[in-house]
Order: structure tokens, then sequence, then C-alpha cells
């Protein structure tokens, strides 16, 4: 078997790794990389491999720097399936639709402003016909991708239907048994399932994205949002918090609930703003039975709602989000994306990072080059949507709601694991600071292999 790593490698963005077994060609995700613009747009139009000559994709979740770029993938020739959890399927509904309608206004913005004549990296008729190729799977029950490869999806923890994917492959008389990690989840985090870890592994494809850090208790999290919301309610201000629709605003709704119903926050207003969010909130409603034992009883026993409660008002169209940068008193607006790169978050902090009363709440990871990244690293002046804006406004990095495991969380995935089976580790989707001491961190349990591949690199297992 070859594996070659065509995104994701030494950055956490644009996962793409494609095998080579079995005479077939497999790919593992095909995710939009997300940075600069003119850079993530010539990395996204072009591919490391002839599109056509992929026979079936397997996805491991619905995030878009996994799942983003498959309407272009089809569009360039791909015609197999896309093998996914049921779950993923129906966000990537929602998740694909709103990539090609921001992929198309974000063209529109580029000829009226700029004046340049490009085009769309997909349609949305192009996302329409990716989506008619994607077969749902459930966990845990083994299907052949080929006659000779099986592959099993097992519950990652990350998001709504996230999966690891192991691949049990027999070529040439012999079984190999490779796993990909996919993102891969925290133990005891809210909503979802504990990752169902994986064993008997001899080529191991895992992230990184986190292989350098430990991330705080959630219970301290829970007291950090509190005291957050609780300062900036006091002095008048609002919370801005850009957030990923998928995952990340559930959770950070969920956490909002609990304080509230324990009379932990004050009555402020809570807005979540997109479109997107609203959707897929409306796809995890359909799927509990990807929700930990708490949510389960929360939502399915109790009949209460985990993302909705007496503060909480979901914005769908524009006039109404418009409004909610008149709002003169305290009040909290959650909206997308995530790294602060596009859709309506762009806007509310151009109205509000000049204001010493406000504060951007950062929930997690953000890609170099992003917007969110600069404003974590405390930058005062950044650009928004073309024009420079002076950031007053204090910033506040909360990372204990990641969906991403830390340093501990992935050496245990790898500690149940046999040193002398376990004959490859490549360690993706984590930029160097933080994959390269992860990799020594292996190297010194008994695993010699341990691999931080580069973009384009290629292996034979």
């Amino acid at each position: 078997m070859r594996i070659k790593f065509c995104g994701a490698a030494r950055t956490v963005t644009g996962s793409q790794h494609l095998l080579a077994v079995d005479g077939k060609r497999i790919l593992l995700d095909c995710g939009l990389f997300q940075g600069r613009r003119e850079e993530a747009r010539q990395k996204n139009k072009s591919f490391h491999y002839d599109p056509s000559g992929i026979d079936t994709l397997v996805l491991s979740h619905a995030h878009i720097d996994h799942c983003g770029n498959i309407p272009n993938l089809v569009k360039q020739g791909f015609a197999g399936n896309v093998h996914a959890t049921r779950a993923t399927v129906d966000l990537c509904n929602v998740m694909l639709r709103d990539s090609a309608y921001l992929q198309e206004r974000d063209v529109e913005w580029l000829r009226r402003k700029k004046h340049e004549n490009v085009e769309p990296l997909y349609t949305m008729e192009d996302a329409e016909r990716a989506l008619q190729q994607f077969v749902g799977m459930a966990y845990d029950r083994p299907s052949n991708l080929t006659p000779n490869v099986q592959v099993t999806f097992r519950d990652a923890g990350h998001i709504l239907g996230s999966a690891s994917v192991t691949l049990d492959i027999l070529e040439r008389g012999r079984h190999l048994r490779c796993a990909f990690s996919g993102d891969w989840g925290r133990p005891n985090a809210p909503i979802l399932r504990d990752p169902d870890y994986l064993d008997d592994l001899e080529v191991l494809i895992m992230e990184s994205t986190y292989g350098d850090k430990l991330h705080a208790d959630f219970a301290d999290l829970a007291d950090a949002l509190a005291e957050t919301v609780n300062k900036v309610y006091q002095r008048g201000g609002k919370i801005i918090v850009p957030a990923f629709s998928v995952g990340r605003t559930q959770a950070l709704v969920y956490y909002l609930h609990r304080l509230w119903q324990e009379n932990r926050i004050p009555p402020i207003p809570i807005f979540v703003d997109s479109p997107l969010s609203v959707n897929t909130t409306e796809v995890f409603r359909l799927h509990p039975e990807c929700f930990d034992r708490e949510t389960y009883r929360i939502f399915l026993k109790d009949g209460l709602d985990p993302f909705g409660f007496e503060r909480l008002t979901y914005v769908r169209d524009v006039e109404s989000s418009k409004k909610l940068n008149d709002i003169k008193t305290p009040c909290m607006i959650i909206a997308s994306s995530g790294m602060a790169e596009a859709g309506r978050i762009l806007h509310h902090l151009a109205h509000n990072v000049g204001d010493p009363q406000n504060c951007v709440l950062i929930m997690g990871f953000m890609a170099e080059h992003t917007l969110g990244r600069r404003l974590a690293e405390g930058e005062t002046e950044v650009k928004i949507l073309g024009d420079l804006y002076e950031r007053r406004c204090e910033v506040k990095k909360l990372d204990g709601l990641s969906a991403h495991a830390d340093r501990n969380e992935l050496l245990l995935l790898v500690q149940r694991q046999n040193p002398q089976k376990l004959k490859h580790i490549f360690l993706v989707h984590g930029e160097p600071e933080q994959s390269e001491p992860l990799a020594q961190r292996i190297r010194a349990l008994g695993f010699q292999n341990v691999h931080v591949p580069f973009e384009g690199e290629e292996f034979e297992v």
C-alpha cells in the first residue's frame, strides 16, 4: 500500500490523504484549505492527483476543512461513492450547499469590488451533483470498498457523525489494518459520546492539532465562561464569538443553557446569527443516537431542548442580522465562520472591535493567516472586509471547548497499540510546533517509524 499526503500535512486544514491499494485509489477526506485568499484559491483549485482516477472516497466528518472540496473533486471528474456516517451525510447536505453559496457570493464581491475576473471554485449545481454520490453508513458495521478492502466507521467523538476509519486490507496474501483517526475527540465532552478507541493497528494516520498542548477541564471551562459573561455584562459590553456552525456552536449553546439554568449568568440576550448554524442544529436534533447519556436524557426523557432556551434567539435572515449591530445593551452574538474568515461574523467584528467595553471570545484553534489567529495573538490593527480597524476590545481565549483531543488524549490512543505491530504512524492535521513534539513523545514510547509528512510526500507501507 502507498499513502500520499495531499493536504493537512504540517497544517490543520485541507485534509486529503490518498491510498493506493488492491489496484484501487481510495481518498480519505477532501477538505478545503483555509488561509490567505489567493493561496487558498490556488491550493483548492488543483489536486495532487487526477480526480477521475479516484475510485472511492471515505469521509471522516462534515467540517469544511475535511469535506469542503468534494464538489470540486466531482466537478473535475470523480465519479465514485462518498462513504460517510448517516449524520455526516445529513450535515454535508447543509454544509456543502452553504459552501457553494459562499463561493458564489465571494466571486460576486471580487468582481464588484476588486474588478477581478474570477470563477467560483464550485457552484450550487456542483454541490447538488456531488451530494448524489454520498452513501450513508452506520457505525461499527464493516462494509467492502473493494473485494479486498473493508471499511469500518468508529465514533470519533469530535462532532456529530464524526468517525475514525479502519481499513482491513487483504493484499498479496497478508492482512493489514490501517486506521485514520479523522479529528479525534475528547472523553467527557458535552453532547456527544466519547471516542471509540482503535486497537490492533499496523498503520495509523493520526491528527495532531493539539499535539503539544493540554486542555483545561470541562468544569474549569464552565467557570471561565460564566466569569467572562458576567464581567462583560457588568461593564455594558457585547460578546462576539466566532464559532464553527457544526459542533462548536451547539456545545457553546449547551454550556450557556446549563449556566442559565444554574443562575450563574445574567439575563443577557444570546443570538446565534448564522443560517448554517440554525440548519445544522436541526440536524443535531435528528440524530440523538449520537448523544451521550446525559444529553440523551435531557433531550428525550426530560423533553427539554439542549440547543434552545429562554434567552436564546436563532437568526436566519439578513435584515435581522443587521439589526443586531443597532443593539446598545449587553448581548452575546455567536456567528460563523469559526476562524473569522467569512460570513456574518466579519460584519459583527467590524462594528465591535473598536469598543473597549466589548469582548471577542475565541473558543478554539485558529489556523495561521486567518483573522481569528490575528485576533487571538492580540494584534491591535486588523483588516476586516478590506478595511483596517483598530482593535480596542478585549480578546479572551477559552480553549477548553475544543473538540480536538489534547496531547495526553492523543497519546492514550497510541498507548493502546503494540509497538511491535504498529509499524508506521503518520501525524497530520497539525502545525509543526504541535506535531513534532508529539512525534518525539510517541518515539519515546517505543514506536520507531513516526512521520510528520510534507504535502505531496508519499510512503510505501
